[in-house]
């Protein structure tokens, strides 16, 4: 098992953001998060990732307890995440992006830095010019460059926030066989996401959050197709 949340809770005053969440995590699966707008998924995320410390709870990474560790040194530690707003430096180029993270993060790499990160380019499909500045890509060679620098961290549990969205029905297919390929190469995903087609094909489970709390767990066929789960999404009708 490579990561372990017990019963974490996150508030924000009178907020219960997160509530009691529990979620095991086996190496090499990919897991998906999915639930309405508002229901506490990114805020369950940056518990994970070190952004928040839950107020209650624990969390383990291969059964280290990493509860309130901060983002940067999980990130020596091998977790990595990506944002459902693509950050980047954006006045640096997408190599010298890479790079950053090839520098500053879990890997200690000791090669030829312009070598390397060409390479992690290459391996996600980064089809343009190196030298591109990251402001000036659009959204599909941002999310590759995201990956890439993800990548180049090292890591070994890769966090992914709606990475599908803004994509086109034409370039899903595409994305959703390089985050399996990610996954392929030894790295164990989570990914919050609201483009079922996404979920469906690329996840091995799933867990859905509502109102902060768990309220179902199993395959993407499995959590789909039940009632509870069809109910959150599209409420209730009434008798």
């Amino acid at each position: 098992m490579i990561l372990r949340t017990e019963n974490v809770t996150q508030r924000f005053g009178g907020l219960v953001a997160v509530n009691n969440v529990s979620l095991e995590v086996q190496e090499g699966e990919i897991v998906g998060i999915i639930g309405p707008n508002g229901a506490g998924k990114t805020t369950f995320l940056n518990c994970i990732s070190g952004f928040y410390t839950p107020t209650e709870g624990k969390i383990y990474f291969k059964d280290e307890d990493i509860t309130g560790v901060p983002s940067y040194k999980l990130c020596k530690k091998g977790i990595a995440r990506t944002f459902q707003l693509v950050r980047t430096f954006p006045k640096m180029t997408a190599l010298e992006n890479v790079k950053t993270a090839l520098i500053y993060g879990g890997s200690d790499f000791k090669g030829n830095l312009d070598e390397r990160a060409a390479e992690i380019l290459e391996e996600v499909g980064f089809a343009v010019d190196h030298n591109a500045i990251a402001e000036s890509l659009n959204t599909m060679q941002m999310k590759r460059l995201m990956l890439a620098r993800a990548i180049a961290t090292k890591c070994e549990l890769l966090l992914l926030d709606e990475v599908a969205a803004g994509l086109t029905t034409a370039e899903l297919p595409d994305f959703i066989a390089l985050v399996k390929k990610i996954r392929d190469s030894g790295v164990t995903i989570i990914c919050i996401e609201h483009v079922m087609k996404f979920i469906s094909n690329t996840c091995d489970r799933v867990i859905v959050i509502s109102f902060g709390q768990k309220i179902a767990e199993g395959t993407p066929q499995e959590v789909l197709s039940n009632p509870v789960v069809i109910e959150s999404y599209l409420g209730k009708e009434d008798e």
